[in-house]
């Protein structure tokens, strides 16, 4: 057992007391899988997030002749990637970073080159793929300035790491010269941009989605009456939208409704708690016990989107869409799907993680930064007022049209190590 493995379970999950499912996977057990007769691209995304960004990838890559891999890291992640991709690639679970276990994987997969999304790099699987000759690198790489703190604190210890990474193709210019000082080689640096913005499916302004007059009906949302969606909430952001919108409706005279779909799926009961006598979605979800009770939810003002997959539903239905983990410490969500969507989208001071995106919306007139203290008035002027609410939705579309190609770019990425790799 090396040094890495021995940090590993320092953290491992399992001490920590943290649930999860797949053991004999993550210790790198993979289910037989057919032999390989092309070359073999593995692509490897940690959760939903990451995941929902191959969308736009993954069917360029099996246009051409390799074949594919996709792996996940945590069980919604894999389970999201099975429903997208289980048709087009071979879906697994990725090991823990244990020197057995990677090595366990590898011998069964057998990649050509990997492509590790955002940032998910972990030493021992890096070391291993570089001593099989295998390139690994970053796709659309990520690096916060807060990750760049903290791995600059240990840049001893995970230098090496970054220095073996054969590519990164960074979303932006900040980014890449992070990867740049953590040690990866400028020759191995390109920016591609990030294929979030491919990922978000465009929506048509005043259309719904396929699904969502659905949802509203089994929630008993009231299409009729205004409605806040508060995407990928943390702690304490529920108690703040609640507090908002009834501050909003003694301001409008009108009646405000409220969603929120919290990011972590451990946090579905204290989201709950804050919203007292909300509609929980895992209630009127058909094949629910209690699904035939959601006849009598009619009147009701807060909803719970405690299930997972169906946040864009949501948002599809929304009149203005707060964008979650913004105005506490977790520095921000994603806001790209909700403007995709062309809805007027709002989001908190702190949005570290989600930087370069947010400032590309408000370059582009698509997004607004509300304060705690400012929420409630920007929340009242904006649901007063539909010509305002239409100017940043169509602000925000527009800068996600702009920004998309990056996808198409990080496939050539790939496809250009698998070519070198197997002349």
């Amino acid at each position: 057992m090396n040094g890495f493995d021995l940090a590993y379970l320092a953290a491992s999950p399992l001490l920590l007391g943290k649930k999860r499912e797949g053991w004999r996977e993550r210790l790198g057990y993979v289910e037989s899988i057919p032999a390989k007769s092309k070359p073999r691209v593995m692509l490897h995304a940690v959760s939903v997030g990451e995941v929902n960004a191959l969308r736009h990838l993954v069917p360029l890559l099996v246009q051409e002749p390799i074949e594919l891999v996709v792996t996940a890291s945590t069980d919604t992640g894999l389970a999201r990637a099975r429903e997208l991709f289980a048709k087009q690639a071979i879906v697994l679970r990725y090991p823990v970073d244990l020197s057995r276990s990677v090595r366990r994987f590898l011998d069964a997969v057998r990649p050509d080159v990997v492509g590790l999304v955002e940032l998910e790099v972990w030493p021992n699987f890096v070391k291993e793929c570089e001593r099989r000759g295998v390139p690994v690198g970053v796709i659309n790489g990520r690096l916060s300035a807060r990750s760049f703190r903290g791995y600059r604190r240990v840049r001893a210890v995970v230098g090496p790491t970054f220095r073996r990474l054969a590519f990164v193709a960074a979303q932006d210019g900040h980014y890449a010269e992070r990867f740049e000082a953590m040690g990866v080689p400028r020759e191995r640096i390109e920016v591609a941009g990030t294929m979030k913005w491919d990922a978000a499916a465009l929506g048509e302004p005043g259309v719904l989605l396929p699904g969502a007059a659905e949802l509203a009906e089994n929630l008993g949302i009231d299409r009729g009456a205004l409605l806040v969606v508060g995407g990928s909430t943390g702690p304490g952001e529920e108690a703040l939208l609640h507090a908002a919108c009834a501050e909003v409706e003694k301001k409008i005279g009108r009646r405000v409704q409220l969603l929120c779909a919290p990011r972590k799926p451990e946090r579905f009961d204290e989201a709950a708690g804050a919203m007292a006598g909300c509609v929980r979605r895992s209630v009127t979800k058909a094949g629910s016990p209690l699904a035939d009770a959601r006849g009598s939810l009619a009147g009701a003002s807060r909803f719970l989107l405690d299930t997972i997959g169906e946040l864009r539903l949501a948002y599809s239905l929304a009149d203005v869409v707060v964008i979650g983990r913004s105005f506490g410490d977790l520095h921000g969500s994603d806001p790209i799907e909700a403007a995709a969507l062309g809805k007027a989208v709002v989001i908190g001071p702190r949005y570290g993680d989600f930087e370069q995106t947010v400032s590309t919306l408000r370059m582009g007139g698509g997004i607004l930064v509300a304060e705690r203290g400012t929420l409630a008035g920007e929340l009242a002027r904006l649901l007063q007022d539909a010509e305002a609410r239409a100017a940043i939705g169509i602000a925000g579309r527009k800068t996600v049209l702009e920004q998309r190609g990056a996808s198409g770019r990080h496939a050539a990425t790939l496809m250009q190590r698998v070519d070198t790799g197997t002349r």
